[in-house]
């Protein structure tokens, strides 16, 4: 398993990942979070769900591979439609670099119990019907390494098109916000999370700047030594209280405790 894991992996560097055309900007420290410098976070998608004839947002993910998306079980709901929207920046408008994907397949993690959130496994793989053209505005990011743990502090980015505040209204532009990253050892303090964060998640922020409601689902991205980026966590949840609640970080799945997982899935189908 670790074998196939690893040639997971290998793909991706050969596909190019987490390699942007157009770089984010990561300069700006504004407190709730901005929008982002279209198509810089490539590998963001859309989860859409079919309501009626319409579609509407309701997750964020990460584009992993050719045809394969990583988002958050909690997302799923047996019975639902959904499609892919890659591409995407501004949702109010058709920019023509949108490339839209039924999905084949929905896996999510065996483990994963809606009832239960605070034990984690809240992962789900979605196979495209096809694959997108990876260009520009399309792109995959990087898989980090089994067990890899990104440094207390170390500057990522969550992004997605989630409330810009508690029962806030929903962007038309992908949003992103630096979220340094909390290590468990603090995350699980009496006074933070305590036990609900377990080993299998990562924690970042805890302040004024947090995910929120929509963005679910879409990547924690942190910048590597080779300088590509690389999705360390799927965003799961924040306080039920306020989005950005003092010494409650945004929780989430930290990517590299499955690894294994997602390989043999990707593998597999």
């Amino acid at each position: 398993m670790r074998t196939l894991a690893l040639l997971l992996l290998q793909a991706a560097h050969v596909l190019g990942c987490g390699a942007p055309a157009f770089q984010p900007d990561t300069t700006s420290r504004v407190v709730n979070g901005e929008a982002a410098r279209p198509h810089s976070w490539p590998w963001q998608i859309s989860l859409q769900v079919k309501h009626g004839s319409r579609w509407h947002h309701t997750c964020g993910g990460t584009l992993i591979g050719p045809r394969w998306v990583l988002t958050a079980g909690h997302c799923i709901w047996p019975g639902d439609v959904y499609r892919v929207v890659m591409g995407e920046h501004d949702m109010s408008r058709q920019e023509g670099t949108e490339q839209v994907r039924d999905v084949l397949r929905i896996v999510v993690h065996p483990m994963w119990d809606i009832d239960f959130v605070a034990d984690g496994n809240d992962l789900a793989l979605l196979k495209l019907d096809k694959s997108p053209i990876l260009n520009d505005s399309v792109g995959v990011a990087c898989l980090p390494q089994a067990g890899e743990m990104p440094a207390h502090g170390a500057p990522c980015f969550i992004s997605g098109w989630g409330n810009l505040y508690t029962h806030g209204p929903m962007p038309d532009e992908l949003q992103q916000a630096l979220l340094p990253v909390v290590e468990h050892a603090v995350c699980s303090r009496s006074d933070w999370w305590g036990g609900t964060v377990k080993s299998s998640m990562i924690c970042a922020g805890g302040g004024a700047v947090s995910g929120c409601n929509g963005d679910s689902g879409g990547p924690l991205s942190c910048l590597g030594a080779d300088g590509r980026w690389y999705v360390q966590g799927v965003t799961s949840f924040v306080s039920s209280r306020v989005c950005n609640e003092e010494k409650k970080p945004t929780v989430f799945t930290r990517t590299s405790a499955f690894t294994e997982w997602l390989g043999d899935v990707m593998l597999r189908y």
